[in-house]
């Protein structure tokens, strides 16, 4: 481990640079890089020497799409490394998970493995050799610069991570990883209680709190109430849409600045906070394309339903031009910052979080994930979650205190759902919960369709 964050801190250094480029010195990188990744990716990798014949020339839009169905049914022939194999990497997390372990140590010496939740039906499973992974590392150590957290020997950053422990998931990875006196680290489970995840914050006092956007407010309200005494210097949340009612939660319980990210199992970390409060872009890690359904390039301003992921440093499984099913919107203005990477605007949650609803001739009709935030957010301050059923939606309001007035929310909910063109025979069941549900990862999810994961209970009263 300790080889490994000297590795670390050496390329930390190099990337802070790029931070003080011009847009076209990081143009020009990105290109290099690219060309880099898909000679290798041709030449090493029989499923893109195949995909991408003929097409040396072609620009990156005009390469084909790579879904997450298409890597998981072409594994064995898209990894570059003849030794690996999908059947031996599952079974390598399968018993990370059944039979414990040290996600942290590089499995057969020189490989980092982790799988996505499988939240939209199919998991997917990852590999990276160590020059990858100390640049996954990086990225997210970039996080912590971007958000001025100072470490140093005399200033070790104790940290508590409020996601989940399974050591299959890539956060326990790089967690595990980086076990070392200048950051001890405390990791919770999110599907804990919440007076069980008080007692273990308590004992532990972190400098950085870093937790599911979901947990804010559960933990800023026991801040407030006066059940937990922490004191972080900052708070970042990761994994999930923060919400603008969280967030003030949490600036009101702790009085610090809240620090979002962007992240992905397959990516490492997409965009992160800076000083000025924008989320930029790590294009010097990823290059991002936001696309309509047809895979259309969607302009800066508007809302693409996807987005097209090519990882630049991938090189064991390479990734270009990967599908994430995330809807998210590029801002049209740049930050005021200086750092030359451009602006996320807007990250409104999965594609499968638009649902199809029946309209009143019978037709299906997409209701998106903003119509649920514009009737919700306003009146259910605590939490909110919106599951799709055969019938048509259940709606579960975090309600504490007894306050909430339900029949509000059924008759802004209801006028939302006309506007859209919605029957007015979908049945919408709206109840008060004390927490939300989740998933065994512990997530949150806002809006969940009918072919998602379906979290555990959400503890009606």
């Amino acid at each position: 481990m300790t080889a490994l964050f000297g590795e670390l801190l050496v390329t930390r250094a190099r990337t802070h640079r790029h931070d003080r480029w011009t847009r076209t010195q990081l143009d020009t990188y990105q290109q290099r890089m690219l060309a880099r990744l898909r000679d290798h990716a041709g030449r090493h990798s029989p499923f893109y020497a195949d995909q991408h014949r003929g097409m040396q020339s072609a620009s990156l839009a005009q390469l084909p799409p790579l879904t997450k169905t298409q890597l998981m049914a072409q594994w064995d022939r898209l990894v570059t490394s003849p030794v690996l194999r999908l059947d031996s990497v599952t079974r390598r997390l399968q018993d990370l998970e059944s039979l414990g372990g040290d996600p942290g140590q590089p499995w057969q010496g020189r490989w980092w493995t982790a799988a996505t939740a499988g939240s939209t039906g199919q998991r997917g499973v990852f590999v990276w050799n160590r020059r990858e992974w100390i640049r996954i590392l990086s990225s997210y150590a970039r996080v912590n610069d971007w958000a001025q957290v100072k470490v140093g020997p005399r200033r070790p950053v104790p940290t508590a991570i409020v996601s989940t422990r399974n050591p299959a998931h890539q956060s326990a990875v790089v967690g595990a990883s980086l076990r070392n006196p200048l950051a001890p680290t405390l990791r919770l489970d999110a599907t804990q209680p919440i007076e069980a995840l008080v007692e273990a914050l308590n004992r532990f006092q972190p400098r950085l709190l870093v937790c599911y956007a979901s947990m804010l407010t559960p933990l800023a309200e026991a801040q407030t109430a006066g059940n937990l005494h922490i004191a972080p210097e900052k708070v970042i949340t990761a994994s999930e849409e923060q919400l603008p009612p969280a967030r003030r939660a949490a600036i009101d319980a702790w009085g610090v600045q809240v620090i979002d990210t962007y992240a992905a199992t397959e990516t490492a970390t997409i965009a992160s906070t800076c000083s000025h409060g924008s989320m930029h872009l790590y294009e010097d890690f990823v290059i991002i394309e936001p696309v309509d359904s047809a895979y259309r390039p969607v302009p800066d301003g508007q809302l693409a339903d996807r987005l097209l992921a090519t990882v630049l440093f991938s090189r064991t499984l390479p990734l270009i031009r990967y599908e994430l099913t995330d809807s998210i919107r590029l801002a049209t203005e740049p930050c005021k910052c200086g750092l030359p990477f451009r602006c996320l605007d807007t990250v409104a949650g999965r594609t499968e979080a638009t649902l199809r609803m029946h309209s009143r001739t019978g037709e299906p009709v997409r209701v998106q994930p903003g119509l649920f935030h514009d009737a919700l957010e306003p009146v259910a301050v605590h939490g909110w979650q919106v599951q799709q059923t055969t019938e048509g939606i259940t709606v579960r309001i975090v309600d504490p205190d007894r306050q909430v007035d339900l029949h509000q929310i059924t008759r802004r909910l209801r006028a939302g759902l006309a506007a859209a063109g919605v029957s007015d025979d979908i049945h919408v069941d709206i109840t008060a919960v004390q927490g939300l549900a989740r998933t065994p990862l512990g997530k949150a999810p806002l809006i969940i369709g009918q072919k998602q994961e379906r979290p555990g209970g959400e503890g009606s009263r």
